[in-house]
């Protein structure tokens, strides 16, 4: 019986993989001799990262129960008048929308026959509620003045 020929790629491959093993000891090696340095970081006053520890005499004291947990109450708002005055600046019966002309702050707002409570038409005076709709605030509960 013949015995494997050793070829020269053979010879090759063998020697990297001796080669890289003989490195990965060896680095093995090298992280074990090195010493463990363990630094510690602080943060100093103003949120920065340093590595000399901070002033014992700056310490503040801080009161436990001066921490609040959560989000503060809402604190109590004048309510706005739910009712705002405008102008029919534009109306299609036969589409059954328009726009109304808020007299306050120059803004215009959908309106849809189904939230009118009197028969508008264009450059009539309005009273109405604005509702929150899926492209923004609606003009709701809409009658002439």
């Amino acid at each position: 019986m013949a015995r494997a020929q050793e070829t020269f790629g053979k010879k090759e491959r063998e020697k990297k993989r001796l080669k890289k093993r003989e490195d990965k000891k060896k680095r093995k090696e090298a992280r074990k001799s090195e010493e463990k340095n363990d630094e510690f970081i602080y943060v100093d006053e103003f949120g920065q990262l340093t590595d000399t520890p901070p002033d014992p005499a700056r310490k503040i004291k801080v009161d436990a129960e001066s921490i609040v947990v959560g989000v503060p109450k809402k604190e109590e708002q004048e309510e706005e008048d739910p009712i705002r005055n405008g102008k029919v600046s534009f109306y299609d019966d036969k589409k059954g929308f328009g726009f109304i002309l808020d007299l306050e702050n120059q803004e215009k707002y959908f309106v849809h026959v189904s939230g009118l409570l009197d028969d508008i038409s264009e450059n009539d005076k309005v009273s109405f509620e604005l509702e929150r709709g899926q492209k923004g605030m609606n003009a709701v509960r809409v009658k002439k003045q």
